[in-house]
């Protein structure tokens, strides 16, 4: 779908939401009506019931406020969603003005490390700029755009920034391939590169929404990234095509997750989907925690957005 498409379809309901919020909205608007949470909880708790693993969800109608979650206040290990909290507190010092976007990095043989991305193929000497890097490291997840930024922020100051919005249990523990940068190295060794709530994970997207997280503006930029996000083997797997969704995904062998925000044609819904202690570690794109993640996804856009046709989805 054409980008400007996307970026319409994320704006109408922000559009809409404002309108209801401030009352402007005539009397045959669809305002936010509140939906059947019990119904959706029975949903999702008979798809996490049976899951080799360990399951967690949280949802947030950002019209209405109204939340569900299971097992939303437990510690899940990040992978790469972690980066999220990344790009918020890179996009803090923008605001602060210690860091530019348009400043160039050098990328050097050393900073290279291995997983997802193409920076660790490109040759040294190479200047990206800050915004290149973030960019990157959100659509592509590349570790290596990552690190460049971690060397900016430095890895504590991200773990500040969750603080400073409430979110005390979200932390990035290290620059990514490299454990020697630990700055607590007991919860590296539990949960990896980062770890997080389902609930506080939410929570930051729906900061991000609202333009609380650092300013209108920049989160702005923030969403307008995470709607470019290339990984649409979870949440977004069975959700029409003309749906625009800013999230981002993680994976490493015993854990995977996808958190966002699902823009349907009736309402905005943040969706955090995290699993742990996976009994298929395998990266098959039909592995279970790629699958229960998809049915998490089609299920919230078919609860908020009944009137929407949506396929069903062809059994693995």
């Amino acid at each position: 779908m054409p980008i400007q498409t996307r970026i319409l379809a994320a704006a109408l309901p922000l559009a809409l939401t404002l309108a209801c919020a401030s009352g402007s909205a005539s009397a045959s608007a669809p305002c936010a009506v509140a939906q059947d949470t019990a119904v959706l909880r029975r949903t999702l708790e008979a798809l996490v019931r049976d899951y080799p693993g360990v399951a967690g969800v949280s949802v947030i109608d950002l019209r209405t406020g109204e939340r569900v979650s299971i097992r939303g206040d437990e510690t899940f290990p990040t992978a790469s969603l972690i980066k999220v909290a990344v790009l918020v507190a890179l996009l803090d010092e923008v605001n602060r003005g210690t860091i530019r976007m348009d400043e160039r990095i050098s990328l050097l043989a050393r900073d290279r490390v291995p997983g997802s991305g193409v920076l660790q193929y490109m040759q040294s000497g190479l200047e990206p700029t800050v915004a290149d890097a973030a960019w990157l490291m959100i659509t592509i997840s590349d570790n290596t755009a990552t690190n460049l930024l971690l060397d900016h922020l430095n890895v504590k100051t991200v773990g500040d920034k969750m603080e400073a919005l409430g979110l005390p249990h979200t932390k990035i523990h290290s620059k990514t391939f490299l454990r020697s940068t630990s700055i607590a190295v007991d919860s590296s060794v539990k949960y990896g590169l980062g770890v997080t709530t389902p609930n506080e994970t939410a929570r930051l997207f729906e900061l991000l929404h609202r333009g609380r997280a650092v300013s209108p503006a920049l989160d702005s930029t923030a969403l307008a990234m995470l709607r470019g996000n290339q990984d649409g083997t979870k949440l977004t797997r069975w959700l029409p095509d003309s749906v625009a969704v800013a999230h981002k995904t993680g994976e490493v062998d015993r854990s995977r997750s996808d958190c966002g925000i699902v823009y349907g044609p009736q309402a905005p819904v943040v969706v955090c989907a995290m699993t742990r202690e996976n009994r298929d570690t395998s990266y098959a794109v039909d592995n279970p925690a790629n699958l229960l993640m998809a049915r998490i996804g089609l299920a919230v856009f078919r609860h908020y957005n009944p009137a929407v046709p949506v396929a069903e989805p062809r059994r693995p």
